[in-house]
Order: structure tokens, then C-alpha cells, then sequence
């Protein structure tokens, strides 16, 4: 008798309905800030009063910034450079993530989720193929979709079968069901897979254990952030993607690359352990919210703003747990063919797809590289991965997933700051700013994503394309640039009698920075 098969729940969709129940929670428990003459600091009857210590502006803009740096800096798992890079152009391309971090830090969620579903996509491709023993080409084999048969700049906007609105609407139905159905279920079973993912860690750092070259998840993040480079001729040539590792080793024209896990780890400049400590001062900054909100204590704007950067910020750990950190140099692969050259299997463009965008192209080039949209990458950046790479075709339902936790953790995040709609700020117009930026920032990228199915069924110019989406991204960057000035700006003439400066005082015992 046959049995059929329990739908399984997405990993990234039960992570986002835990993270979106508890965020509800923290909408329904903070309360309004007094006004500067009211120092009410009654207790809810149901809690007993705890002691109070002090604290000093320092305690707050320390602990804020310290958090914030965490989440914009440390969390950030960048692709490998180019071994032409220098010092400054490694630097400077860290900063343009840091800052596109502070002005949309979803992207760089979204950035982290893409390279995940990619990761265990070709993971399982791999060892489908028996890797490193590749075979022959099969017919199960899946073929890249070719892009570049799509018209000119128009295919950056036109996004497939998954932006017809009947079949995303079906894919997002089937994505709620599973995702609702299994969260209880996920949350049964966490504790029992964090035992295992423990022991696991263990296993993986025995010193017995013998050299496995067999392809994992870490492989699969290590080949997407550019760790294998092809040389030629004793010099770097091309950094290889899964299909071409795949398709050289087939044509025999480089040997399956040796490396393992633990090898790929020893490169990484973080482990559990560091970046374990980040998470612990992350969690703790959200507790101490979580507390202060219990028991109706005040809260800066600062700490708001910083507790959305730190919500998504779990997230991003989450996915990118296996992907090695700071890896600044790939692993050489070399090309032994003497019958053929790499001209015959990997192709290179002299031409950039964005530049028809002119002053614009810094502006969308990070959502169209996710997109995986570019049919060509040009020989200048050949010698390293894109920093928000999407060559990587997902599936329908992946994608579908990744479009709405995309939407919804720029929702959350907005939605945070709508915390503060009570707060008392020094002036009107702060007050006024603020709202108004904190709406904006959580509608706007409903309107934006939907403005897409409408121009796609108008089939309209891909100059109206242009201009409405530069609208839309001068209009968020306008209201997350307020916001982030608001959140220090806000702090200048807090009344020296205010509950901000009291804390719960079991909290500062807790082990923090």
C-alpha cells in the first residue's frame, strides 16, 4: 500500500511566521511614550516590579551603534575578491554593502535567502551527479534557461512565468498553506534538531574524522561566493560557476576539485563561535526592548530603529550559517586540456547590460544582479563573483518564496518603526517626518512590486519602467535617509528625570558589549 507523502513546509517560510508572530507580540506589548512631564512608571499588576538600575546616553548610543555595526558589518558573508583587488577596491566595495545595508537592509536578506535556496539547489545537484565521480552529461541534467534571447534592457523588467499574476497568486497560495500548516510542527520538532545540529558541529571538528570529499552545503555556498578559480597558463582566468565545474570536469578539461568541508571552514574567518557571540548581543539588545516594553519603560527612537535592523538580522544569520566568512582567496583550479582552450566553454562580454541606465545603474544593479536577469558578465568582473550574483535559476516555488519574504520582511522592518508613532519627539515636525517615513518605508514595496504585473500586461516602454521604479527608489532611500537621522537627532533633549534612563537590572547582568 502506497503512502502519500506529508507536504513539507518551507525552512524560510516557518522562520519568517515565527518572526512575524514575534513581532506582533513586541506591537502589542510596547507601549506609547509619555510626554516629556509624565514620569508614570507603574508596573502591569500581572508582573511583579523588578529592581531598577540606571543608565546613561552613552549606555544607550553605545549599545545601539554596537548592535547596529553587528548587523550591517559582522553579518555580512561578502563573495571572494578578484586576486587583482586591492586593499582600497576591497574596501570600498565592503562600505557600498554596508551602506546598501543601512538604506535596504531586505536586500541584503533577500540577498542572503537567494544565495541560500542556490546553495541547496546545487547541492543536490551534486550529489544527484555523484560528485566528484561526475559521469557523462545526462538527461536529467538541467540546462541553464538562456536569458539573453529576451529583448535588449526589456528582460531586466520582465521577470518570467513567475510575474503572471494567476500563476504567482497560485504559487503564493500553495507557498501560505504549507508554510501555516507546519510552523506548530516546526516548532515541536526545533529542539531536537538543534541537538542534532550540535552534534554535528562536534562530529565535524573530531579530529578523527577521516577526509570526505563528498559535496555539502558549504561546498555549494563556497563555489556561488567565487572559491573556485580556473587558471590558465599559471594565471587567473574565470571564476567558475556550478554548471561550468560540472561541464569542464565532463569535458575533461580540469580535474574535479578536492576539497572538504572542514578545508573550506579553515579558510573562513568566522565559526560558531564568533558568530554565536554576535547573535548573543543581538538577542540580548531584543530582550532588553522586550523587557523595557513589559514594564512600560521608555524607548529612544534610536533603539526602535535598531531593533528592526537586529529582527532581520537573525534571518540573515540564519541562512548564511554554512557560507564561510572573509574569504579573500579562492581555491586554484587548473586547466590541463592541451586539445581545446576555455574559449570553447566559457563565455566572455565586452559589453555592460546597465549601461544604458546611466547614473542609475548603481541603483538598480543590486535587485537586477538577484534577479539573475544578465545574460553576459562583463571581462572586467570575470575574476569574481557579482556581489548580489543570482546566476542561479531557482525553481517557481523558491522564487515565489523569496519575492514574498522579500515583501514582507521591507513590511516588518517598516512596520517596526511604526513602533514609535507615539513616541514624544523635541519637536512637531521630527514627529511628523518620522510617520510619514515609516509609512513609507512599509508600503511602498507593495506598490512597486505590483506596478510590475500592471506595465507587464500594458506591455508599457521600458523608459516608463525606469522612471517609475526611480521614483520609487528615490522615495524610500528620502524616508530610510530621515529615519536614520531621526534616530540620533531624536536623542538631543531627553528630560533627565525621563524612565529612559532607568533599566530593569537583571538585564545589564546579562553577559553583553
Amino acid at each position: 500500500m502506497r503512502h502519500t507523502p506529508r507536504p513539507k513546509s518551507h525552512p524560510i517560510m516557518r522562520l519568517l511566521v515565527v518572526l512575524l508572530c514575534g513581532c506582533l507580540y513586541l506591537v502589542e506589548v510596547v507601549q506609547a511614550v509619555p510626554t516629556a512631564n509624565t514620569t508614570n512608571t507603574t508596573t502591569n499588576d500581572s508582573f511583579k516590579a523588578p529592581s531598577f538600575t540606571t543608565r546613561t546616553l552613552w549606555t544607550i548610543v553605545s549599545s545601539s551603534v554596537l548592535t547596529l555595526f553587528a548587523c550591517i558589518y559582522t553579518a555580512i558573508h561578502p563573495n571572494i575578491p578578484s586576486p587583482k583587488d586591492n586593499t582600497l577596491h576591497i574596501l570600498r566595495r565592503r562600505v557600498g554593502i554596508m551602506i546598501m545595508a543601512l538604506i535596504a537592509p531586505e536586500l541584503i536578506v533577500a540577498w542572503a535567502m537567494r544565495q541560500w535556496f542556490s546553495a541547496r539547489q546545487v547541492t543536490r545537484q551534486f550529489k544527484k551527479l555523484g560528485y566528484p565521480s561526475v559521469g557523462p552529461q545526462s538527461e536529467s541534467y538541467e540546462e541553464k534557461e538562456s536569458v539573453a534571447s529576451r529583448p535588449g534592457l526589456l528582460r531586466i523588467f520582465h521577470l518570467h512565468r513567475i510575474f503572471h499574476l494567476r500563476s504567482f497568486f497560485r504559487l503564493l497560495r500553495k507557498v501560505l498553506a504549507k508554510g501555516t500548516l507546519f510552523v506548530l510542527a516546526f516548532l515541536w520538532h526545533f529542539p531536537g534538531t538543534l541537538v542534532r545540529w550540535v552534534r554535528s558541529l562536534v562530529k565535524a571538528d573530531s579530529p578523527e574524522q577521516s577526509e570526505d570529499y563528498m559535496w555539502t552545503e558549504t561546498h555549494s555556498f563556497f563555489v556561488l561566493m567565487g572559491g573556485f578559480m580556473l587558471y590558465v597558463d599559471e594565471e587567473p582566468y574565470h571564476t567558475l560557476q556550478p554548471d561550468e565545474v560540472l561541464d569542464l570536469i565532463r569535458a575533461e578539461c580540469i580535474d574535479a576539485p578536492t576539497l572538504t568541508a572542514k578545508q573550506i571552514h579553515d579558510k573562513s574567518k568566522g565559526n560558531a563561535i564568533s558568530k554565536g557571540l554576535i547573535i548573543l548581543q543581538v538577542a540580548w539588545f531584543v530582550m532588553q526592548l522586550i523587557t523595557r516594553a513589559i514594564y512600560h519603560l521608555e524607548t529612544t527612537q534610536l533603539e526602535v530603529g535598531t531593533l528592526a535592523f537586529a529582527v532581520l538580522n537573525f534571518l540573515t544569520y540564519a541562512v548564511w550559517w554554512n557560507k564561510p566568512l572573509n574569504v579573500q582567496c579562492p581555491h586554484p583550479v587548473y586547466w590541463k586540456s592541451t586539445k581545446s582552450r576555455p574559449d570553447s566553454y566559457i563565455d566572455h562580454s565586452e559589453r555592460d547590460e546597465l549601461a544604458p541606465l546611466g547614473i542609475l545603474a548603481p541603483v538598480f544593479r543590486p535587485i537586477i544582479e538577484l534577479t539573475g536577469l544578465l545574460s553576459a558578465v562583463p571581462t572586467s568582473r570575470k575574476l569574481r563573483v557579482l556581489t548580489f550574483d543570482g546566476s542561479i535559476k531557482l525553481k517557481d516555488l523558491n522564487t515565489a518564496v523569496l519575492l514574498l519574504a522579500g515583501l514582507l520582511m521591507a513590511t516588518t522592518f517598516g512596520g517596526i518603526h511604526c513602533m514609535a508613532w507615539s513616541f514624544a519627539f523635541p519637536t512637531y515636525l521630527e514627529h511628523l517626518l518620522w510617520r510619514i517615513s515609516a509609512v513609507v518605508i512599509t508600503c511602498t514595496p507593495w506598490p512597486s512590486f505590483f506596478t510590475l504585473f500592471l506595465f507587464n500586461d500594458l506591455n508599457m516602454p521600458t523608459a516608463v519602467y525606469i522612471i517609475a521604479y526611480a521614483l520609487y527608489v528615490m522615495l524610500y532611500v528620502a524616508a530610510r535617509a530621515i529615519l536614520l537621522v531621526l534616530m540620533f537627532t531624536t536623542l538631543r533633549d531627553l528630560p533627565h528625570d525621563s524612565d529612559v534612563f532607568k533599566a530593569v537590572l537583571w538585564t545589564s547582568l546579562v553577559p553583553h558589549l
